[in-house]
Formats: structure tokens, C-alpha cells, sequence
């Protein structure tokens, strides 16, 4: 009988030790589950992010190229122009081609270094960021 007795009592210490040990565990496994949950969040704001990193470098890619065809055409249109022909006009537009385009691609600059101090580039200013060449060619030659 005492035997018996003994064998209850162990039973249910033995118990009481299983059903703490089953609280523990759920305890252990939503606390791991919360960690999960914030590291997926993480994951998700890093996919997030790189995403929108791509998207910036492949527009700031697109108007750097577009500034070089600005440019090539304004300095083609200024050797022709050097050469006798009146393309004034079309200097002039080629020149607010490449000024916008510098713009785009300075304002991409500004917010990737986020300096802005209020003040605009020459380019910004409409000034194309080099001292203006005559308009006009030697020798006012002009052919068509």
C-alpha cells in the first residue's frame, strides 16, 4: 500500500514535470515563431529595398545615356557649325536638351547623396555648365 502510494505521488510529480515541460516547449516555440515573423518582415524590407535601388540605378543609367547623346549631338552640331553652316538654332536646342538632361541626372545625384543645400548647378541655371561658344561662324560664311 505504501508502495502504491508512492508509485501516485511520483505519477503525478512525474506529470506536473511533463505538463511544465509541454508549457515550456509551446512557450519556446511562439517565442521562436515571433523571431521568425520579424526576421521574414526583414527579409521583405531588404527585397523591398533592393528592388527600389534597382529601379533608381537602372533610371539614373537611362539618363546618363541620354545625357551623352545630348551631348555628342550638341558638339557634332558646333563642329558643323564651326564649318560655315548657321545652326544656330539647332545648337540652341541641343544645348537645352543636354541642360535638361544634366538636371535629371544632377537631381538623381542630389537625392542619392541627399546634400542638397538649395543651390542649382550651372546646368540647373540654364547655363550648360560651360562658358557659351559664338554663335556664329568664321568668316559669317553662312551656307545652307
Amino acid at each position: 500500500m505504501v508502495q502504491a502510494r508512492r508509485i501516485e505521488e511520483l505519477e503525478a510529480r512525474l506529470a506536473s514535470v511533463v505538463a511544465k515541460a509541454k508549457s515550456d516547449a509551446e512557450k519556446a516555440k511562439a517565442d521562436a515563431d515571433a523571431l521568425v515573423d520579424v526576421y521574414w518582415a526583414d527579409v521583405e524590407a531588404a527585397q523591398i529595398q533592393a528592388r527600389e535601388a534597382a529601379e533608381t540605378a537602372d533610371t539614373r543609367a537611362h539618363w546618363v545615356a541620354e545625357l551623352a547623346k545630348c551631348r555628342s549631338l550638341r558638339e557634332t552640331l558646333e563642329e558643323i557649325h564651326a564649318r560655315g553652316f548657321d545652326l544656330a538654332e539647332e545648337i540652341k536646342r541641343a544645348k537645352e536638351l543636354e541642360a535638361d538632361a544634366e538636371a535629371l541626372v544632377s537631381n538623381d545625384e542630389d537625392d542619392d547623396n541627399d546634400d542638397d543645400d538649395g543651390s542649382m548647378s550651372g546646368f540647373e541655371k540654364g547655363g550648360g555648365g560651360e562658358p557659351d561658344r559664338e554663335e556664329t561662324a568664321p568668316g559669317d560664311d553662312q551656307e545652307a
